[in-house]
Protein backbone atom coordinates (compact mmCIF):
# COMPACT_ATOMS: atom_id res chain seq x y z
CA UNK A 1 0.00 0.00 0.00
CA UNK A 2 2.95 2.02 1.25
CA UNK A 3 4.87 2.18 -2.78
CA UNK A 4 1.06 2.40 -4.60
CA UNK A 5 0.58 5.94 -2.16
CA UNK A 6 4.16 6.73 -2.81
CA UNK A 7 3.53 6.85 -6.57
CA UNK A 8 0.05 8.44 -6.00
CA UNK A 9 1.49 11.64 -4.46
CA UNK A 10 4.59 11.89 -6.95
CA UNK A 11 2.38 11.93 -9.97
CA UNK A 12 -0.06 14.20 -8.75
CA UNK A 13 2.95 16.80 -8.19
CA UNK A 14 4.11 16.21 -11.60
CA UNK A 15 0.60 16.82 -13.02
CA UNK A 16 0.62 20.14 -10.66
CA UNK A 17 3.99 21.68 -11.81
CA UNK A 18 2.73 20.95 -15.56
CA UNK A 19 0.10 22.76 -15.43
CA UNK A 20 1.88 26.02 -13.59
CA UNK A 21 4.38 26.42 -16.10
CA UNK A 22 1.62 26.68 -18.56
CA UNK A 23 -0.28 29.26 -16.46
CA UNK A 24 3.23 31.26 -16.38
CA UNK A 25 3.71 30.90 -20.35
CA UNK A 26 0.30 31.84 -21.28
CA UNK A 27 0.99 35.56 -19.57
CA UNK A 28 0.25 35.08 -16.23
CA UNK A 29 2.74 36.62 -13.31
CA UNK A 30 3.52 34.42 -10.65
CA UNK A 31 2.59 35.13 -7.26
CA UNK A 32 5.34 37.83 -5.07
CA UNK A 33 7.61 38.99 -8.41
CA UNK A 34 7.14 42.61 -8.75
CA UNK A 35 7.80 44.19 -12.64
CA UNK A 36 11.34 44.96 -13.41
CA UNK A 37 11.61 48.97 -13.04
CA UNK A 38 12.87 50.98 -16.15
CA UNK A 39 17.02 52.05 -15.62
CA UNK A 40 15.78 55.46 -16.15
CA UNK A 41 13.95 55.24 -12.73
CA UNK A 42 16.56 53.40 -10.02
CA UNK A 43 17.18 55.88 -7.48
CA UNK A 44 15.97 58.79 -9.04
CA UNK A 45 18.85 58.88 -11.76
CA UNK A 46 17.51 59.83 -15.03
CA UNK A 47 19.18 58.76 -18.78
CA UNK A 48 18.23 62.23 -19.42
CA UNK A 49 20.98 65.69 -20.05
CA UNK A 50 19.59 66.65 -16.37
CA UNK A 51 21.11 62.88 -14.74
CA UNK A 52 20.51 64.51 -10.94
CA UNK A 53 18.55 67.12 -11.23
CA UNK A 54 18.52 69.91 -8.20
CA UNK A 55 22.28 68.64 -7.59
CA UNK A 56 24.18 71.69 -6.34
CA UNK A 57 27.15 70.08 -7.03
CA UNK A 58 26.61 69.52 -11.01
CA UNK A 59 26.71 72.69 -13.31
CA UNK A 60 24.02 71.27 -15.47
CA UNK A 61 23.25 74.14 -17.95
CA UNK A 62 27.10 74.64 -18.83
CA UNK A 63 28.68 73.93 -22.04
CA UNK A 64 30.43 69.98 -21.75
CA UNK A 65 34.40 70.60 -21.57
CA UNK A 66 36.88 67.94 -22.18
CA UNK A 67 40.26 68.46 -20.65
CA UNK A 68 42.68 66.32 -22.41
CA UNK A 69 45.73 64.88 -20.52
CA UNK A 70 48.87 64.19 -22.33
CA UNK A 71 51.60 61.73 -20.57
CA UNK A 72 54.14 63.61 -19.21
CA UNK A 73 57.70 62.33 -20.22
CA UNK A 74 60.13 63.22 -17.53
CA UNK A 75 63.86 64.19 -18.38
CA UNK A 76 66.19 61.38 -17.51
CA UNK A 77 68.79 62.85 -14.99
CA UNK A 78 69.94 59.64 -12.93
CA UNK A 79 73.26 59.64 -15.08
CA UNK A 80 73.91 63.43 -14.26
CA UNK A 81 72.43 63.09 -11.08
CA UNK A 82 75.65 60.27 -10.01
CA UNK A 83 78.27 62.39 -12.13
CA UNK A 84 77.06 65.54 -10.23
CA UNK A 85 77.38 63.36 -7.12
CA UNK A 86 80.60 62.15 -7.63
CA UNK A 87 82.03 65.21 -8.02
CA UNK A 88 80.53 66.29 -4.53
CA UNK A 89 81.74 63.40 -2.95
CA UNK A 90 85.30 63.71 -4.37
CA UNK A 91 85.71 67.60 -3.09
CA UNK A 92 84.66 65.80 0.13
CA UNK A 93 87.06 63.14 -0.11
CA UNK A 94 90.03 65.87 -0.90
CA UNK A 95 88.61 68.15 1.76
CA UNK A 96 88.84 65.25 4.12
CA UNK A 97 92.27 64.16 3.39
CA UNK A 98 93.59 67.56 2.99
CA UNK A 99 92.21 69.49 5.65
CA UNK A 100 95.34 71.83 6.15
CA UNK A 101 95.79 72.38 2.31
CA UNK A 102 92.06 73.27 1.56
CA UNK A 103 91.87 76.03 4.54
CA UNK A 104 95.25 77.50 3.79
CA UNK A 105 94.11 77.62 -0.17
CA UNK A 106 91.56 80.01 1.11
CA UNK A 107 93.46 81.88 3.35
CA UNK A 108 95.94 82.58 1.14
CA UNK A 109 92.96 83.53 -1.32
CA UNK A 110 91.68 86.13 0.97
CA UNK A 111 94.94 87.26 1.35
CA UNK A 112 95.11 89.69 -1.63
CA UNK A 113 99.02 90.84 -0.87
CA UNK A 114 100.24 87.24 -0.68
CA UNK A 115 102.42 88.60 2.08
CA UNK A 116 101.95 85.08 3.74
CA UNK A 117 105.35 83.42 2.41
CA UNK A 118 105.40 80.30 4.81
CA UNK A 119 101.28 79.84 3.95
CA UNK A 120 101.94 80.07 0.02
CA UNK A 121 105.51 77.72 0.56
CA UNK A 122 103.54 75.20 2.15
CA UNK A 123 101.05 75.30 -0.53
CA UNK A 124 103.32 75.08 -3.52
CA UNK A 125 105.38 72.27 -1.97
CA UNK A 126 102.23 70.25 -1.88
CA UNK A 127 102.93 68.72 -4.89
CA UNK A 128 100.19 65.99 -4.32
CA UNK A 129 97.00 67.88 -3.12
CA UNK A 130 97.67 70.63 -5.44
CA UNK A 131 97.59 67.95 -8.38
CA UNK A 132 94.15 66.69 -7.46
CA UNK A 133 92.53 69.97 -6.65
CA UNK A 134 93.21 71.52 -10.29
CA UNK A 135 91.63 67.83 -11.85
CA UNK A 136 88.90 69.14 -9.67
CA UNK A 137 88.79 72.42 -11.05
CA UNK A 138 89.10 70.37 -14.64
CA UNK A 139 86.13 68.31 -13.80
CA UNK A 140 84.03 71.05 -13.10
CA UNK A 141 85.00 73.45 -15.03
CA UNK A 142 84.18 71.09 -18.03
CA UNK A 143 81.04 69.85 -16.74
CA UNK A 144 79.71 73.95 -16.16
CA UNK A 145 80.70 74.74 -19.37
CA UNK A 146 78.79 71.59 -20.58
CA UNK A 147 75.96 72.71 -18.20
CA UNK A 148 76.23 76.09 -19.74
CA UNK A 149 75.69 75.32 -23.32
CA UNK A 150 72.50 72.97 -22.58
CA UNK A 151 70.91 75.46 -20.55
CA UNK A 152 71.50 78.27 -23.57
CA UNK A 153 70.06 75.60 -26.05
CA UNK A 154 72.91 75.04 -27.60
CA UNK A 155 72.88 71.17 -27.00
CA UNK A 156 69.72 69.70 -26.69
CA UNK A 157 70.34 66.62 -24.80
CA UNK A 158 70.78 66.72 -21.49
CA UNK A 159 74.10 64.76 -20.98
CA UNK A 160 76.40 63.78 -23.68
CA UNK A 161 79.08 62.11 -22.92
CA UNK A 162 81.26 62.39 -25.52
CA UNK A 163 80.86 66.78 -25.66
CA UNK A 164 80.95 66.78 -21.94
CA UNK A 165 84.61 64.95 -22.42
CA UNK A 166 85.38 67.46 -24.92
CA UNK A 167 84.27 70.42 -22.62
CA UNK A 168 86.44 69.08 -19.89
CA UNK A 169 89.40 67.78 -22.44
CA UNK A 170 89.45 71.30 -23.82
CA UNK A 171 89.76 72.46 -20.50
CA UNK A 172 92.75 69.87 -19.29
CA UNK A 173 94.91 70.89 -22.37
CA UNK A 174 94.38 74.80 -22.30
CA UNK A 175 96.07 74.40 -18.70
CA UNK A 176 98.41 71.64 -19.56
CA UNK A 177 99.81 73.71 -22.28
CA UNK A 178 99.91 77.07 -20.66
CA UNK A 179 101.42 75.38 -17.50
CA UNK A 180 104.40 73.63 -19.57
CA UNK A 181 104.79 77.24 -21.69
CA UNK A 182 105.05 78.90 -18.44
CA UNK A 183 107.41 76.32 -17.42
CA UNK A 184 109.48 76.77 -20.52
CA UNK A 185 109.61 80.25 -20.32
CA UNK A 186 110.93 80.34 -17.03
CA UNK A 187 113.67 78.10 -17.73
CA UNK A 188 114.75 80.32 -20.91
CA UNK A 189 114.51 83.69 -19.00
CA UNK A 190 115.69 82.45 -16.20
CA UNK A 191 112.63 84.06 -13.59
CA UNK A 192 112.25 80.41 -11.92
CA UNK A 193 111.04 82.12 -8.90
CA UNK A 194 108.49 84.98 -10.95
CA UNK A 195 107.10 81.97 -12.99
CA UNK A 196 106.31 79.77 -10.46
CA UNK A 197 104.52 82.48 -8.35
CA UNK A 198 102.49 83.48 -11.59
CA UNK A 199 101.99 79.90 -11.81
CA UNK A 200 100.69 79.56 -8.36
CA UNK A 201 98.25 82.58 -8.25
CA UNK A 202 96.61 81.28 -11.64
CA UNK A 203 95.79 77.65 -10.59
CA UNK A 204 95.21 79.46 -6.97
CA UNK A 205 92.30 81.14 -8.58
CA UNK A 206 91.32 77.97 -10.82
CA UNK A 207 91.03 75.73 -7.45
CA UNK A 208 88.45 78.18 -6.15
CA UNK A 209 86.62 78.54 -9.53
CA UNK A 210 86.20 74.66 -9.19
CA UNK A 211 85.29 74.83 -5.67
CA UNK A 212 82.93 77.89 -5.97
CA UNK A 213 81.42 76.19 -9.05
CA UNK A 214 79.92 73.00 -7.62
CA UNK A 215 76.57 74.28 -6.41
CA UNK A 216 75.69 75.74 -9.08
CA UNK A 217 76.57 73.00 -10.94
CA UNK A 218 73.74 71.36 -8.98
CA UNK A 219 71.09 75.10 -9.61
CA UNK A 220 71.93 74.26 -13.45
CA UNK A 221 71.12 70.36 -12.96
CA UNK A 222 68.08 70.41 -11.11
CA UNK A 223 66.80 73.45 -10.58
CA UNK A 224 63.67 75.27 -11.33
CA UNK A 225 63.81 77.12 -15.01
CA UNK A 226 63.69 80.50 -13.21
CA UNK A 227 66.42 79.58 -10.92
CA UNK A 228 68.53 78.47 -13.49
CA UNK A 229 68.39 81.97 -15.15
CA UNK A 230 69.50 83.47 -12.07
CA UNK A 231 72.30 81.08 -11.42
CA UNK A 232 73.71 81.44 -15.21
CA UNK A 233 74.04 84.70 -14.58
CA UNK A 234 75.80 85.07 -11.08
CA UNK A 235 78.24 82.17 -12.19
CA UNK A 236 79.32 83.89 -15.12
CA UNK A 237 79.53 87.35 -13.30
CA UNK A 238 81.52 85.53 -10.43
CA UNK A 239 83.80 83.81 -12.84
CA UNK A 240 84.45 86.29 -14.58
CA UNK A 241 85.18 88.93 -11.41
CA UNK A 242 87.83 86.01 -10.41
CA UNK A 243 89.42 85.68 -13.77
CA UNK A 244 89.65 89.68 -14.01
CA UNK A 245 91.02 89.71 -10.03
CA UNK A 246 93.64 86.94 -11.35
CA UNK A 247 94.94 89.72 -13.81
CA UNK A 248 95.24 91.98 -10.96
CA UNK A 249 97.17 90.41 -8.70
CA UNK A 250 99.57 88.45 -11.23
CA UNK A 251 100.28 92.29 -12.61
CA UNK A 252 100.77 93.45 -9.00
CA UNK A 253 103.45 90.65 -8.48
CA UNK A 254 105.09 90.53 -11.62
CA UNK A 255 105.13 94.59 -11.79
CA UNK A 256 107.24 94.70 -8.82
CA UNK A 257 109.87 91.76 -9.39
CA UNK A 258 110.24 92.48 -13.19
CA UNK A 259 108.98 96.19 -13.81
CA UNK A 260 107.14 95.17 -16.88
CA UNK A 261 104.60 97.88 -18.62
CA UNK A 262 100.75 97.60 -18.85
CA UNK A 263 100.77 97.55 -22.35
CA UNK A 264 103.16 94.42 -22.40
CA UNK A 265 100.68 92.96 -19.67
CA UNK A 266 98.27 93.10 -21.49
CA UNK A 267 99.77 91.96 -24.70
CA UNK A 268 100.76 88.64 -22.50
CA UNK A 269 96.96 88.21 -21.35
CA UNK A 270 95.19 88.93 -24.90
CA UNK A 271 97.65 86.28 -26.67
CA UNK A 272 98.21 83.45 -23.81
CA UNK A 273 94.38 84.08 -21.68
CA UNK A 274 92.27 85.52 -23.91
CA UNK A 275 92.76 83.67 -26.88
CA UNK A 276 92.81 80.13 -25.56
CA UNK A 277 89.12 80.86 -24.50
CA UNK A 278 88.31 81.98 -27.93
CA UNK A 279 89.61 78.88 -29.43
CA UNK A 280 87.67 76.56 -26.81
CA UNK A 281 84.66 78.95 -28.11
CA UNK A 282 85.64 78.75 -31.96
CA UNK A 283 86.09 74.64 -31.57
CA UNK A 284 82.62 74.33 -29.51
CA UNK A 285 80.71 76.10 -32.23
CA UNK A 286 81.91 74.22 -35.25
CA UNK A 287 81.24 71.27 -33.23
CA UNK A 288 78.33 71.86 -32.45
CA UNK A 289 77.24 72.78 -35.45
CA UNK A 290 78.32 69.14 -36.99
CA UNK A 291 75.97 67.82 -34.38
CA UNK A 292 72.85 69.89 -35.08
Amino acid sequence: MKQVFLLLFFLSGFFIFLSAQKIDSAGFKPAGISPRPALDTVIGFSARPGFIPGNKLLNEKAEPVSNLVFRRNAPQKDALFYLVAGLVLLLALLRFNFPRYFNNLFRVFFNTSLRQSQLTDQLIMARLPSLLFNLFFILSGGLFIYLLLYQLHWINEQLNWGIAGICVGLIGITYGVKFLTLKFTGWLTGYHEMVNTYIFVVFLICKIIGVFLLPFLILLSFADPAIVKVAVTLSILVTGFMLVLRFFRSYGILQNKLKISRFHFLLYILGIEILPLLLIYKGLMVLLGKNL
